[in-house]
């Protein structure tokens, strides 16, 4: 197995902290951050011709810091003010905590989750009457859908921002040993940036099984994989695959 001396990670570079710098510490090897997407809202003009009307909800479904930044400017954009009496459903405790950005969380009806979108499901039964908006991007967990429609909520998805492949032009992708993804629009990002990209002896990380999944249908060969019951971070799948290729 040949050696691996650099690696690009499609993601924002880390803390200073990061498991990944110190892999490049201990292996003697090259890590590279980079995002292989980037988040673009839509404006007032486009949710308009989804019909979406903001005053006609009691309740807001957020599943993501990104969905809370993306609700909060169409709502100044649309000179909209989200009354004191909005509900607000949270993914998780993290996302109900960044509230704080854009409200005063004291005295607010703020409620979340564990983790899963289906944690949220007995909340949903306690506050069965409220209209929710779901902000969300043009690439939502079809898992969203189930468990709304389960549970019978009167919901409606509003796409409020877009996930767009990033500009790597500057990139030279044939420097790198392995290249580590996230999503599926990452793996989409790599074959639209560079549409002559062979695989070869370059080795393929992927995290989870649709990223897995859209990597494999797309032709490429996946050569570490996680989470796993080993490996349940992707730095310690990487430093696994190092280790055992020395």
């Amino acid at each position: 197995m040949a050696k691996i001396k650099s690696i690009l990670v499609s993601q924002p570079s880390p803390a200073e902290s990061s498991p990944y710098l110190e892999i490049a510490k201990k292996e003697k090897i090259r890590i590279d951050f980079r995002p292989f997407i980037h988040v673009e809202g839509v404006d007032a003009k486009e949710l308009r011709t989804q019909k979406i009307d903001l005053s006609q909800y009691t309740g807001v479904i957020f599943t993501s810091k990104n969905a809370i930044d993306h609700y909060f400017r169409l709502a100044e954009e649309m000179r909209f003010a989200v009354p004191d009496a909005m509900r607000y459903i949270c993914q998780s405790e993290a996302i109900a905590n960044y509230l704080q950005k854009h409200i005063v969380y004291r005295k607010r009806k703020i409620s979340f989750g564990e983790k899963n979108f289906a944690d949220l499901l007995p909340l949903f039964k306690k506050y069965p009457n409220e209209k929710y908006l779901v902000p969300a991007s043009d690439i939502m967990n079809s898992d969203i859908a189930t468990v709304l429609d389960k549970a019978n909520v009167d919901w409606t998805k509003a796409v409020m921002y877009r996930t767009v492949c990033s500009d790597l032009s500057d990139i030279t992708i044939k420097d790198y040993d392995m290249l580590v993804f996230f999503s599926p629009q990452g793996i989409k990002s790599l074959h639209e940036n560079f549409k002559d990209f062979k695989q070869g002896d370059t080795k393929i990380a992927v995290f989870g099984t649709t990223t897995q999944n859209a990597a494999e249908q797309s032709g490429l060969r996946v050569d570490v994989m996680a989470p796993t019951k080993e490996t349940p971070s992707m730095t310690m799948a990487i430093e696994k695959f190092i280790r055992n290729g020395k």
